[in-house]
């Protein structure tokens, strides 16, 4: 379930303008251009819903809302699905340590999913007949969004204006215009999508195989300049506090260290991958708390963890990262991988140091009981008070006689077979 739901209406009888949609609506062209093409073109009765994934101001939710109806939405929902977002999905990210191909935090394949699962639990409240959503046939929302819909409301018919009718944006933009829609239209020739686990930045950059968004492009501005220090405290694997400063949910953590580094220009980058749909891409993004936040929880991990919990823990993480890119959230086996993660955490308390700079960040330490480099057990490279050097002289003959038999074996039969 959403933390909560707000649902405005302009009281209208339901069902008097022909059948009756959902539209995920977040404001944008995209979505704009299905709101006037539903109602106008196709005679539907349009019902927005935007899942807010940590993207949005309340102040900005209300400009949605007054957006939409003045679009002629006939209801408009705002659901607030960030403390969900994170129990579902971040939390596992975090645990997993998950980037995508070494570089994405996997910012909006998350909250898609996320925002997928509460739409079509909006159809099912309103009994709508019809579902639909602003994605285009090149990417990957695509797919996250038909797959949950198939699975969540079989039988309800998706509709795709975008896809659909193979749009460009400035055939977007012209149609608007010619229905007086009056929206920041400049603006829109960057797709922003900001959540809660980073901000993902399209634009003709992005497009592509070279080239760097410019710095108009980034919706944080770089503002900050000296170094700053910055401790940051997880409780078996989960962000609690950052400068002894304590959280109620992790959320507000994330949140709060965003402020922080985000103004650094931290975890900016360009993603190249492949698409659910078999081609290239590349997408621009900023994410200097998840970034942040992940290397610090691993650099914990490597401290507290055993060698072979943290090597099945990086296999389980890139099949996770993988199948939870695809859109797979709901298959039963990422529960499984899930619960592996979450009693693999429990030992992952303890104190992250780090320094932030321009555009980079360093981690410098940590401190935790669970910290198995202990010096009681000897100092890497100098000492030992753990085993005598005749242990290790023996170890080590055992450690490789397996290997040495087969050496052995292989000369003896090659000398007879020459």
């Amino acid at each position: 379930m959403a933390d909560n739901i707000t649902v405005a209406s302009d009281n209208s009888p339901l069902g008097a303008g022909g059948q009756k949609v959902v539209l995920g609506f977040s404001g944008g062209l995209d979505t704009t251009y299905c709101v006037k093409y539903l109602t106008e073109e196709k005679g539907y009765e349009v019902h927005s819903v935007i899942v807010n994934t940590g993207g949005f101001t309340q102040e900005e939710l209300k400009k949605i809302e007054a957006h939409a109806y003045k679009l002629g939405v006939k209801s408009h929902t705002t659901v607030n699905a960030v403390k969900t977002y994170y129990d579902k999905i971040i939390k596992f990210l975090v645990f997993g340590n998950v980037l995508k191909n070494n570089t994405y935090p996997l910012s909006v394949s998350a909250e898609r999913l996320s925002q997928a699962v509460f739409i079509a639990e909006h159809v099912q409240h309103l009994n709508a007949d019809i579902v639909a959503h602003g994605s285009t046939g090149a990417g990957n929302d695509q797919v996250r969004f038909d797959m949950i819909f198939n699975i969540m409301i079989p039988g309800v018919e998706i509709c795709t204006p975008i896809r659909d009718l193979k749009l460009s944006r400035e055939e977007e933009i012209a149609y608007l215009k010619s229905k007086g829609v009056d929206m920041n239209f400049e603006k829109s020739m960057y797709s922003i999508n900001k959540g809660l686990w980073g901000t993902s930045v399209g634009g003709k950059e992005t497009l592509n195989s070279k080239g760097m968004l410019p710095e108009e492009a980034w919706p944080t501005q770089v503002t900050q300049t000296e170094t700053k220090s910055v401790e940051l405290e997880f409780v078996k694997g989960e962000l609690t506090a950052i400068d002894e400063k304590k959280f109620a949910h992790p959320t507000e953590a994330i949140q709060h260290l965003q402020s922080i580094a985000g103004a650094y220009g931290i975890g900016r980058d360009i993603h190249v991958g492949d698409t659910i749909i078999g081609i290239k891409g590349r997408v621009g993004f900023e994410a200097a708390a998840p970034l942040i936040i992940l290397k610090a929880h691993h650099a914990l991990e490597k401290h507290v963890l055993t060698k072979w919990q943290l090597n099945w823990k990086d296999q389980l993480a890139l099949f996770y990262g993988n199948w939870l890119h695809e859109g797979q959230i709901l298959d039963p086996v990422m529960r499984d991988i899930e619960a592996f993660f979450q009693n693999s955490q429990e030992n992952v308390t303890g104190k992250v140091f780090a320094d932030l700079m321009p555009y980079r960040f360093q981690i410098t330490g940590i401190e935790s009981a669970y910290d198995l480099m202990s010096s009681k057990f000897g100092k890497y490279g100098e000492m030992n008070t753990g085993w005598t050097g005749d242990d290790v002289r023996g170890f080590s003959k055992i450690f490789g006689n397996q290997t040495m038999i087969y050496n052995a074996v292989k000369q003896t039969a090659d000398g007879k077979q020459n």
